[in-house]
């Protein structure tokens, strides 16, 4: 009996999670990272048991996925945890990324079906090279679910003209100095996915740089909340849309900075299988930032005084005017006098 015992011990234990139909992956191709979500146990497979590109275990346990980050989109032969990179010559060159989420267990049995997704994502080549020239509003989001097919949506953020949301403005945005303090609304859609898959707004913030990781930062949205009450979210998580507005403003002792940079993390989530909806907010939620589990999305702000070069015309015109009378005044008094 002993021995008996001793074998069933040596036998591999029952799934310690529930397994789930591994026909189901989402990529997301942000600006400047890839996101793919995997369901939570995969045929029974345990997170530290996937790894990606064969070589990190970096995977992080979100409600209902497994979630793999390349942030490193650097064209490297040996680039992130195996990430291959494919340039594609022509008119406007690009680069493909490949990787894969594959399964690896070293036990002496394997009970469960082996698990490899593969996936990919392609950028122009000259964004990569010098990505402040080109929009980082834009990503494009991949689902593939198993035998219904595979999606392609596009993810962007715009401003658009007052709180209808109906028109974009067309980028460069531009804010004039007199309008500080003025209304900017922010759209940020999906389009091309089905009604199940819903935007959620994260965090967002405002720094001095293009860099999304500058100190100098100003936080309008934390974990989905806002910040104070000059930003008022009217739609988060319910649809393919999220939309708020913020009071436009510039950064104080920067004078010479002419552009402030808006940063929002954001995610599509699944609503079929997940609760997407944000928590109800208080002190708590604005007390601290939790770990980034979407990507970054950018949109750069010109601020520039329009009305100052006119300003300046029209102050040196009245001056010349008025210095026109004072020398006709001159002339008269001084012929006035001859006389």
């Amino acid at each position: 009996m002993a021995s008996v015992g001793a074998l069933l011990m040596l036998l591999p234990v029952a799934w310690t999670c529930s397994p789930q139909k591994a026909d189901y992956v989402m990529v997301s191709c942000f600006p400047n990272a890839i996101i793919a979500n995997v369901p939570e146990c995969p045929y029974g497979w345990e997170i530290d048991q996937l790894s990606l590109g064969g070589v990190c275990y970096s995977g992080i346990h979100s409600p209902g996925y497994y979630r793999f980050i390349i942030p490193d989109l650097t064209p490297k032969n040996h680039s992130y945890c195996g990430t291959q990179s494919e340039y594609m010559p022509g008119k406007d060159p690009k680069y493909i990324f490949y990787n894969s989420i594959v399964s690896n267990d070293t036990s002496l049995t394997v009970r469960n079906q082996p698990v490899n997704y593969t996936f990919s994502c392609m950028y122009r080549a000259a964004y990569l090279v010098n990505n402040a020239v080109f929009s980082q509003r834009v990503a494009t989001v991949y689902v593939n679910n198993g035998s219904l097919g595979t999606f392609r949506s596009q993810l962007s953020m715009n401003v658009f003209t007052n709180s209808k949301f109906l028109y974009a403005k067309d980028a460069p945005y531009v804010i004039d100095t007199s309008e500080i303090g003025s209304e900017v609304f922010i759209g940020i859609e999906a389009k091309g996915l089905s009604n199940r898959f819903k935007v959620v707004i994260n965090n967002c913030w405002a720094t001095p740089t293009p860099y999304s990781t500058d100190k100098k930062r100003w936080s309008l949205i934390i974990n989905s909340c806002s910040s104070d009450n000059t930003v008022t979210i009217f739609e988060n998580a319910k649809d393919s849309r999220s939309m708020f507005k913020f009071n436009s403003f510039r950064f104080q002792r920067l004078e010479k900075v002419s552009t402030v940079w808006l940063h929002c993390e954001v995610q599509v989530c699944d609503g079929e299988r997940l609760n997407c909806q944000p928590g109800p907010c208080s002190f708590r939620s604005l007390s601290s930032e939790a770990d980034p589990s979407g990507g970054i999305l950018t949109a750069e702000f010109h601020i520039k005084g329009i009305n100052s070069s006119n300003n300046g015309h029209m102050k040196g015109t009245s001056l010349f005017i008025l210095l026109l009378v004072l020398i006709n005044m001159c002339c008269d008094l001084a012929t006035g006098s001859r006389m």
